[in-house]
């Protein structure tokens, strides 16, 4: 039988716990999530869907708030890659100004996850809902409520974002289901709410002022529902106009519960912000990932609210 001598069976021993120690001491990995705004909810939850990934999975991530700024997303992605941070994650504000500081971080070998907002460019992955597709699902929604509520005829009004791709995308799909189910109703107003509550609540009041016989008010985002919610608190227009938006809030919520908003499109937010910390991390470990991940909606009424209502209390 062979016999080691105690000085090389120290050494195994001292080898075998440097390798153990590399291994434990292996540096997380960096994640960046480039954020639109941390004011709307919508936004708030996808990082916490994030972070809570993150936090999982042992990785570092940081957050940068853009308020709202395009510029400032790109001035955030350039200094990420200048900290050499291990991927990225972008929800856009403008996806077609961003596509150059998103080839940077590739060529620079820095994965890129978009969220929500479509980049077709160099990202490796997109995360989110099929805007489009989810708002011809609302149209059609709309449409029916027109036939079935108001004999198929209603002036609509529009509450949107004009500078969003994401909104505008909303606004397409809006129109084509619209158009399907309810034909004779007519879209006689749209006004920009630039994706700010207290914005969105004045283009609402003027919308409700110039059109005193609208029926139905669709606001293509969270900031826009919550400002037209309110302007129809304000004008006391509830009895006779309903309204149909996107994201869940509060104030969402009391409307579907007095009866002034009809449905709400409900994104699952933490879980985009889930999927994009994990589509990250499988492509650092030199993972195959799906290019493109939808995660589906919810239309949400007074019917099926108390599934949602713990989260806005």
């Amino acid at each position: 039988m062979l016999r080691f001598g105690k000085t090389f069976a120290s050494m195994l021993m001292v080898f075998g716990l440097g390798l153990a120690g590399s291994a434990q001491a292996a540096p997380a990995k960096r994640l960046a999530l480039v954020q639109v705004n941390q004011q709307a909810l919508y936004f708030t939850q996808i990082t916490q869907g994030a972070q809570a990934a993150a936090k999982a999975a042992g990785a570092e991530l940081v957050v940068f708030n853009a308020n709202d700024n395009p510029s400032a997303q790109n001035d955030a992605i350039e200094a990420y890659i200048q900290d050499k941070v291990d991927a990225i994650l972008v929800c856009a504000i403008d996806v077609n100004g961003i596509k150059p500081a998103v080839s940077a971080a590739v060529q620079a070998g820095i994965p890129v996850v978009a969220i929500d907002a479509v980049l077709n460019g160099d990202n490796q992955v997109q995360v989110g809902v099929d805007n489009r597709a989810a708002a011809r699902q609302l149209g059609e929604y709309t449409g029916n409520y027109i036939t079935r509520e108001l004999g198929g005829e209603a002036k609509v009004g529009v509450v949107g974002a004009l500078g969003s791709y994401v909104q505008n995308l909303r606004l397409d799909g809006f129109r084509e289901g619209l158009a399907q189910r309810a034909p004779k109703a007519k879209i006689v107003g749209t006004v920009d709410g630039n994706n700010v509550q207290d914005t969105a609540q004045s283009a609402a009041e003027n919308l409700l002022t110039a059109n005193p016989d609208l029926q139905i008010v669709y606001a293509t985002g969270e900031p826009a529902l919550i400002g037209t919610v309110a302007a129809s608190v304000a004008q006391g227009s509830g009895e006779r106009t309903r309204i149909f938006g996107w994201d869940l809030s509060p104030q969402a919520v009391q409307g579907l519960d007095d009866g002034s908003v009809a449905v709400v499109v409900q994104q699952n937010t933490r879980g985009m912000g889930k999927a994009a910390v994990e589509a990250a991390l499988a492509l650092l470990a030199g993972q195959q990932v799906t290019k493109q991940q939808d995660i589906p909606v919810t239309l949400v009424t007074r019917e099926n609210l108390d599934a949602y209502r713990a989260d806005f209390k």
